[in-house]
């Protein structure tokens, strides 16, 4: 068991002499205190969305915040606060964009461009034609009937109704169902197919052969709820034709009219920069010394892009501001660690966790991954490329945390099915079980920044939270801004960070890891038969 400044349970401060006790508890509650009456957490998430806005991978926003956290953590007095540069793509930003149907009758649309689209280049006017196109197959069907067309791309489609409430906090129950274990088979992922990732170039292609002028897409959400995701960020990928997404209320009336031959016409105006002056994305890092430089370092990271709509604020600027308040009280509380700590803002998460892999690649370990692969792809094939070689840091990274959830309050963390962890994190938890942090949960979970460090072997965790209306509403739309974020539950959130960091820094041992990864022998494969059976 880790003796660390914060594990108050109540078999440690029974055996533990009354000074030690004394430490011990001043320490949480200097935590407590720095990260409750002294926060700043709401004003670092203010100034990411209200200010600065859409962070955009490589676009004028997230430059701009790359410089603004840097002075941030400088200020804080962390060290070796510097940006790590990676290959990305172009730069790419959006200005402007009105969009209307002028006939059969005017109506002001509710749209969204597509990143990496070029603008319009002054207004357009053109007859909206309904020709979905799903794969190349459909490319013949349509084949000289696009000409002078905006297009809408994608079939129209009812949405599924709702069947929740969309604004959510876990219940004690719903909490305990988020604890179980999927056994692995050896069976592994559904197998990948790149063509999928390079079938937007060739639509592209085809539509601006056919002499389309324009395209669009339909939001997958109901409520007049808009995106704007693309992945055509890649220096020579980028789309020829301008690009939008219209909300589905909107998109489906532009269809049925199509349909009816009522020759439904928009009018777009949509301003778009390129910025192909520095094709690197950034990674921010910052760090907090230890007092025993053999001792190595844990870590904290936060996702710092997001898509183009709305101001990013709970994907993910409540995550980085978490991380950067966290930094903050571990600073301002004086507290001092064995390990140094390390924070981490990542860029180019929305398109395939790109920073936090070259991070993992760079310094932890690296994967025989093809090297002609790029982007998404890169993505999707990483985690299955075997073996994996440990880099320099790879024995030095103690533990990695990771927040990017939206802004709902801290209720556990998973484990990543490392079982040894788990009562190590129960006893951590213990000074917060009145705030509401109470779950160690088993159970893996993905999509975001945690996960590469994971595949390669280093103690790396998201944390549960309540979800509120991330999923339902707020998620990579464009009514993602300040006012959806939820100041008690972040200051919360970041006070447990700061504990749990400490936790990690100052333990007698680094966290226990699970095996290093190998390729994964098939268990459950008998039907059909594999070849090798026969």
């Amino acid at each position: 068991m880790r003796r660390t400044m914060l594990a108050l349970t109540a078999a440690l401060l029974a055996s533990a002499p009354i000074a030690a006790q004394t430490i011990q508890t001043n320490a949480t509650d200097r935590v407590i205190d720095q990260g409750t009456n002294h926060s700043e957490v709401m004003r670092i998430a203010q100034y990411l969305t209200d200010v600065i806005g859409a962070r955009l991978t490589n676009s004028p926003g997230i430059r701009k915040a790359e410089d603004w956290t840097q002075a941030k953590f400088r200020e804080w007095g962390l060290v070796n606060v510097h940006k790590e540069g990676f290959e990305f793509g172009r730069g790419w930003s959006n200005e402007k964009l009105a969009v209307r149907m002028v006939a059969p009758r005017p109506l002001q649309l509710i749209a969204a461009p597509l990143p990496w689209t070029p603008g319009t280049n002054g207004a357009i006017t053109g007859e909206v034609v309904l020709a979905p196109l799903a794969d190349e197959a459909a490319f013949a069907q349509y084949k000289g009937k696009l000409k002078g067309k905006l297009v809408l791309i994608t079939e129209p489609r009812e949405l599924e109704e709702a069947t929740e409430a969309p604004f959510k906090r876990w219940s004690v129950e719903e909490l305990a169902k988020r604890d179980f274990y999927d056994l692995p088979n050896g069976d592994g992922e559904r197998p990948f197919n790149p063509a999928r990732y390079t079938f937007a170039g060739k639509r592209d292609a085809f539509l601006k052969a056919e002499g389309a002028i324009g395209y669009a897409i339909m939001s997958s959400r109901n409520g007049k709820l808009v995106h704007g995701q693309n992945s055509q960020f890649q220096v020579g990928q980028s789309g020829t034709l301008p690009g939008i997404e219209i909300a589905a209320e909107d998109y489906r009336r532009l269809a049925r009219l199509a349909k009816m031959g009522a020759k439904p016409t928009l009018e777009i105006d949509a301003v778009n920069r390129f910025d192909d002056s520095d094709t690197k994305g950034y990674n921010i890092l910052a760090d907090i010394p230890g007092t025993d430089p053999k001792a190595g370092y844990v870590m904290a990271g936060a996702h710092l892009d997001s898509w183009a709509m709305g101001d990013g604020a709970a994907d993910n600027a409540a995550g980085s501001a978490m991380v950067m308040e966290a930094a903050r009280i571990i600073r301002a509380s004086g507290i001092k660690t064995k390990r140094a700590i390390r924070f981490a803002l990542w860029a180019g998460e929305e398109q395939g966790l790109l920073g936090s892999m070259a991070y993992v690649e760079a310094h932890i370990a690296k994967r025989p991954v093809d090297p002609s692969a790029t982007g998404t792809v890169r993505y999707m094939t990483w985690s299955r490329a075997f073996p994996i070689t440990p880099g320099p840091d790879h024995g030095k990274l103690a533990a990695y945390f990771n927040l990017d959830n939206g802004s709902g309050k801290i209720r556990g963390i998973y484990a990543q099915g490392n079982t040894a962890v788990m009562p190590i994190f129960e006893q951590w938890f213990t000074p917060f079980h009145a705030m509401g942090a109470t779950q160690v949960s088993a159970r893996r979970t993905g999509s975001t920044d945690h996960v590469f460090f994971d595949a390669v072997g280093i103690p790396a965790f998201q944390f549960i939270q309540d979800p509120l209306d991330y999923g339902s509403m707020v998620h990579h739309t464009d009514v993602d801004t300040f006012d959806h974020l939820k100041a008690d539950d972040m200051r919360q959130g970041a006070t447990i960070l700061a504990a749990f960091l400490i936790n990690a820094a100052n333990s007698d041992q680094p966290l226990p890891r699970a095996p290093l990864a190998t390729a994964p022998t098939p268990a459950d494969q008998f039907y059909p038969f594999p070849e090798s059976a026969h």
